[in-house]
């Protein structure tokens, strides 16, 4: 499995993490019982799916095997398996976040640190 993976999120709901110091989930991570994370391959993906009308966004990375067993490779989108971190997000865990940005035509742009990693 890969050495990181990543969180999609708010600004506003990671600004609260910042100052609780930990990640609790977004609602619909609470709804499902896990945090959905992404792998770098899946994130332009999970982008256009569910955030597509959304600003203010940031990506967080993290290293994998932070969490042992807590952290699942599970069936989603097309059958392709997924992180789901049953437990909630320290923020001794995360390596870096960073802004997500649109270009002049509105299209995501990822962090340059993404492909760099």
């Amino acid at each position: 499995m890969p050495d990181y993976i990543y969180k999609i999120c708010t600004v506003e709901d990671w600004a609260a993490a910042e100052t609780a110091g930990v990640y609790p989930g977004s609602p619909r991570d609470s709804e499902d019982g896990f945090i959905h994370f992404s792998l770098s391959e899946q994130l332009a993906g999970t982008l256009a799916k569910y955030y597509a009308d959304a600003d203010r966004l940031v990506v967080v990375a993290v290293r994998a095997k932070s969490f042992g067993e807590s952290l699942r490779y599970e069936p989603s989108r097309d059958g392709a398996l997924f992180p789901h971190l049953y437990a909630t997000l320290p923020l001794s865990a995360v390596t870096w976040t960073r802004q997500i940005t649109r270009d002049a035509k509105g299209v995501f742009r990822l962090p340059d640190e993404i492909g760099a990693i």
